[in-house]
């Protein structure tokens, strides 16, 4: 049922839904450009890089107010220890009446999940404390929490908001037509998984690892840059509708309907590859109802998809005091020279 139906089907087939595909995706990144554009400049007033200014005067200072870095600080200090206590972040409740052998099997479950999370899982831990920095600045992060073929374990990842694409329509995550989330692999990852059979093995040319400005601006904080060497492919993986050639849904009757069902189709994105088509419904199921992979996690429900942060928040704020703070230093540097 889950296997890749992209070695089945002929390339005429194929190839126009790896191109409708990133074609969508294109679009619907450049609908929330404002969005990226907002964030991106809100980073600057984290002001963990000094900034040497020469205006008004050299030497001016470059100080930033850290009204924003210490709020982002805190809300990360006393989130972590309320979502990921030392015993475990996973509690239980029973639900109607409460009998010995309810909560007897109500702690076996807690023990077990709680040792899954925290022993089996090693990326867990870190990642969510990644998230829990990320989430108050951009105000949406989402995980992705699905079964590793290669690891042979489940995962929740962490994704960033600034990889995951919906379109302009969407309001959750439950009525979005179509889902992209981005992913950056080695070639030898890649490779792996070509030869395991989770992706077609085509060959694809090593492509240039383009950046998009909110990973620089992401970089550039943090100090480092992208070398010439490496070997990044990018791909999209879009969970999507499709009224698939030859996999039609149908009728009781055995008619085609037309209705699209869902699928995940994922795609190398300089070359519009397509490298897998999967089935996203469960064998047994009528509805043919979407899996949801992704859990989406909002500082403040906004006024779409997207949460808002306190770079929406105290963005203002943030700039007008680091404005005051530079012009007080500027004042008493200048009237104190000779």
């Amino acid at each position: 049922h889950f296997d890749n139906l992209a070695d089945i089907l002929p390339d005429e087939v194929v190839d126009p839904i790896g191109s409708e595909l990133r074609f969508q995706y294109q679009d619907n990144k450049t609908s929330r450009k404002d969005w990226e554009q907002t964030y991106t400049q809100g980073l600057d007033l984290l002001g963990f890089k000094y900034e040497n200014r020469s205006e008004p005067f050299q030497g001016a200072s470059g100080a930033t107010h850290p009204v924003l870095a210490e709020a982002v600080t805190q809300f990360q200090a006393t989130a972590y220890k309320e979502l990921l206590p030392a015993e475990g972040p996973v509690r239980t409740q029973i639900l109607g009446l409460s009998t010995r052998e309810k909560e007897d099997q109500s702690i076996r479950v807690k023990d077990y999940m709680n040792y899954q999370i925290m022993n089996e899982m090693p990326e867990y831990e870190a990642e969510f404390d990644q998230m829990l920095f990320y989430l108050p600045l951009a105000g949406s992060t989402f995980k992705k929490v699905y079964y590793d073929d290669l690891l042979g374990r489940a995962v929740s990842k962490f994704v960033q908001a600034d990889d995951l694409v919906v379109p302009y329509s969407a309001t959750s995550l439950e009525d979005a037509e179509a889902i992209c989330h981005v992913i950056k692999t080695t070639q030898n990852d890649l490779k792996k998984q070509q030869v395991s059979g989770f992706y077609r093995n085509i060959d694809l040319q090593v492509p240039y690892n383009e950046e998009s400005e909110l990973k620089k601006k992401e970089r550039e904080i943090e100090g480092v840059r992208k070398g010439w060497q490496e070997k990044i492919f990018t791909l999209v993986e879009c969970h999507v509708n499709l009224d698939l050639e030859g996999f039609e849904d149908k009728g009781q009757a055995g008619e085609t309907t037309g209705i699209k069902v869902p699928y995940i189709v994922t795609i190398e994105n300089a070359t519009r590859k397509v490298l897998a088509i999967r089935r996203n419904f469960k064998l047994d199921d009528p509805l043919k109802n979407k899996i949801q992979y992704f859990v989406h996690f909002r500082f403040l429900p906004g006024l779409g998809f997207y949460g808002f942060g306190l770079i929406h928040m105290i963005g203002g704020l943030s700039r007008t005091a680091t404005s005051a703070l530079r012009q007080l230093l500027d004042a008493g540097t200048l009237s104190n020279l000779p």
